[in-house]
């Protein structure tokens, strides 16, 4: 009668020493994330981080923090990927223009006339990117392909033209856009995103140039009731880094299925980018909220910006050294082949 006691005994003694190996083999890393959980791009990274988990059985685990809640600070965030001293990372080049200037100089607002022609470029952008961060001994595996939003002017009274911006104040979100639009003789200013309602509501600014598709996220309509679409918006990817420190405790299987997972996830989110179905459905929506949507920015309009656009991209390329024209010159060769 003891017998049957004791195999039972031994085989529990079995089943926890099992557990306790399995727990063991399980590696965990630590992924930083600038990116609010409510974001289609934060839910693509924790699908991706799920996906992982279940590729490799568990035995590989991508603790997500989002929101940059590892206090981590995007400016540094190269050499502290360098130094190993966080597992992965969201990459998002114009962030680290002051260790890796021509990182933050490779895509720019008015590179595209159709949103088509942003998934044509991203291969380019993906290698400049990929040589980029394996400088800083970082390994890239796959990434989040933002969408392709519409961009407009939204201004609180109806004005869908260069000529008529002129003489007004009009808000942007980054200094290419400032010199480009100075270069129009539209006086443009950085605001950020979460004084954008107040400083039109009081005055400060009489346009906003914003992505329309999420416009309504920022109850943009309440103070700016008339938009006009200007361009498709050049949306710098998220590249998913590995620091090689990290990337050489894992064996290759583990190796391979992160890469696959990225690659998956890049795939995915690059085949949902550009959505005709989307954008309508948007512009509808924001119709019902009570927007006047004009006729979009005239032909001539559209390359006047892209003219100016690029000027001040080549600038902005010089400034950053050679490693900054080199990229420009790569955007713009292949930009070439899509309008020869």
């Amino acid at each position: 009668m003891k017998f049957p006691m004791l195999k039972k005994v031994l085989a529990a003694a079995l089943f926890v020493t099992a557990g306790a190996a399995a727990a063991a083999d399980t590696i965990e890393l630590k992924m930083h994330s600038q990116i609010v959980e409510s974001r289609p791009e934060a839910k693509y990274l924790q699908e991706f981080a799920d996906d992982v988990a279940a590729r490799s059985n568990g035995r590989l685990k991508i603790n997500v923090f989002h929101a940059g809640s590892l206090g981590l600070k995007d400016a540094d965030l190269l050499r502290i990927m360098q130094a190993g001293a966080v597992d992965m990372a969201m990459l998002y080049g114009e962030y680290f223009t002051r260790d890796a200037p021509e990182l933050g100089v490779v895509y720019v607002q008015g590179a595209i006339r159709k949103p088509e022609d942003h998934l044509a470029l991203l291969p380019t952008m993906r290698q400049i990117y990929e040589e980029g961060y394996a400088k800083w001994k970082i390994h890239t595996v796959g990434g989040v392909v933002s969408p392709v939003f519409k961009v407009g002017v939204h201004c609180k009274e109806p004005l869908n033209s260069l000529a008529q911006l002129k003489g007004k104040k009009l808000r942007v979100w980054g200094a290419h856009l400032v010199n480009t639009f100075q270069d129009l003789d539209v006086a443009a200013q950085v605001i950020p995103q979460n004084s954008m309602y107040m400083a039109l509501q009081t005055g400060v600014v009489d346009c906003a140039y914003y992505l329309s598709t999420v416009a309504k996220t920022v109850s943009l309509q309440e103070v700016a009731k008339y938009e006009a679409y200007l361009h498709p918006w050049a949306a710098v990817p998220w590249m998913f880094g590995v620091s090689d420190k990290a990337w050489a405790r894992l064996p290759q299987d583990l190796q391979a299925i992160l890469a696959d997972a990225g690659e998956a996830m890049w795939a995915k989110t690059r085949d949902a980018a550009v959505s005709a179905e989307r954008e309508a459905a948007a512009v509808e929506e924001r119709k019902a909220l009570g927007i006047n949507m004009l006729a979009p920015f005239s032909e001539s309009d559209v390359s006047s910006f892209i003219a100016a656009s690029d000027k001040a991209w080549v600038a902005m390329a010089e400034a950053a050294g050679p490693k900054g024209v080199d990229n420009y010159q790569r955007m713009k060769a292949a930009i070439a082949k899509l309008n020869p």
